[in-house]
């Protein structure tokens, strides 16, 4: 448990870091090294990291987005630009497999191809969220509202928890602690937008489109988190890597951060359009 404490100490102050240099190019850099360590843990978890050419593609990949992301300013160059790059990536990958006489099955491409490439949209949505004008105010939540809504499920389900969520994906969650998660999130985004709409940016959404977003995020967040369980699950292994004491890989620590970022780039581009 303490292992634990002093590593999430570490990440906070990280985490702040993060934020202070994210206007410069610390923060792209620092996202696409993450999404690489996140594939390279992915790869080894369903079994393709001995395997060169899948390998090497996996890693191309996220390091060429890495660097379009830094390299491009408009939204939908990089969005056409990314899609190019996914489709030539795959059409290779098929082709090996094609060639490969069964080395590399199909199967194994299309998973891993589909799990990796979540990681990289996961992190990489990140960069494109901070670089829009409401998203300077609000990317943080992608980070904030998956925490807050794991340490208050923890903390509810703890005390409170007498029903399982979903014992054969992960054992421990219960639904109370799923429902006190999503309050405090919730309540925690509404606060947000509260005191940012009031005394930092005024043109950020009311308070309630804040506390509607605190309830997709608890949500989101809490399925990423059991998809990456399910996935661990399914391959027999307790956490996708050891780089962080006491919490596991990158994986096992921004899953549900993952999954959250790229809702919160369509929420914000939506509103955006609309308004």
């Amino acid at each position: 448990m303490l292992k634990r404490v002093i590593t999430g100490a570490i990440l906070a102050i990280l985490l702040v870091v993060l934020v202070i240099f994210s206007d410069t190019l610390a923060f792209p850099i620092a996202l696409g090294v993450c999404a690489f360590i996140g594939v390279h843990e992915m790869l080894g978890c369903i079994g393709m990291r001995k395997n060169i050419i899948i390998s090497v593609c996996m890693y191309a990949m996220t390091v060429t987005t890495t660097v379009i992301s830094i390299q491009l300013t408009s939204h939908s160059v990089f969005i056409a630009t990314f899609a190019s790059i996914l489709f030539c990536i795959l059409m290779l990958m098929f082709a090996c497999s094609v060639f490969s006489h069964g080395a590399i099955p199909y199967e194994k491409v299309c998973i891993t191809f589909t799990s990796c490439t979540f990681v990289i949209i996961g992190f990489l949505s990140l960069v494109l969220l901070r670089d829009m004008e409401v998203g300077k105010y609000v990317f943080v939540l992608a980070f904030l509202g998956p925490w807050i809504t794991d340490t208050f499920a923890y903390l509810t389900g703890f005390f409170l928890g007498r029903h399982k969520l979903i014992p054969d994906v992960s054992p421990k969650k219960t639904i109370e602690g799923s429902v006190g998660g999503t309050l405090f999130c919730i309540g925690f985004c509404a606060l947000y937008g509260y005191i940012f709409r009031n005394y930092v940016y005024a043109e950020l959404p009311p308070v309630y489109v804040f506390a509607v977003l605190g309830l997709i995020i608890a949500f989101v967040s809490q399925v990423g988190d059991l998809i990456f369980s399910l996935i661990k699950r399914k391959y027999g292994i307790k956490d996708y890597g050891f780089i962080f004491p006491g919490h596991g890989g990158i994986l096992d620590r921004f899953d549900s951060i993952i999954a959250t970022a790229p809702l919160l780039l369509i929420f914000f581009e939506a509103i955006t359009r609309i308004g």
